[in-house]
């Protein structure tokens, strides 16, 4: 869990999930963001190789319209709040160089891919980004 900036509203963060609570409003969230939605079908493998245990954490940016968590092969995730946009995101050390652009990545489910997607059965879950700040 992480208070926003202006203490208005409380982040959450689940397996599959990242969640926005308005504190006025305990009912439901006001937001529901899917980090990764693409490993749904494989949750009993995750289950039984003890990933479904990892703890991702998550941050608000300064003005609190932006939010960002880990993910696995060492990605992280950005959700924009005002446009409803996302992107992934990888911190690795062999793929960047010193103030070098991140590039977006993308996950792929189904036999379908660009040049540059990953597929999800080459996801290593052993590179997995807990902590953000």
């Amino acid at each position: 869990v992480k208070f926003s900036h202006s203490g208005r509203y409380m982040l959450t963060r689940d397996y599959l999930t990242v969640k926005v609570w308005d504190l006025n409003m305990e009912a439901r969230p006001i937001e529901t963001y899917q980090v990764h939605d693409y490993l749904r079908s494989k949750l009993c493998s995750l289950y039984e190789n003890d990933c479904i245990f990892d703890k991702f954490e998550c941050a608000w940016n300064g003005s609190d319209s932006v939010i960002m968590t880990g993910a696995y092969n060492n990605f992280f995730r950005m959700f924009d709040r005002n446009t409803k946009r996302d992107v992934t995101l990888e911190a690795s050390r062999e793929s960047s160089k010193p103030r070098a652009v991140l590039k977006p990545r993308r996950v792929c489910v189904g036999g379908k891919r660009r040049r540059d997607d990953i597929s999800v059965d080459s996801l290593d879950f052993t590179k997995k980004i807990l902590h953000t700040a």
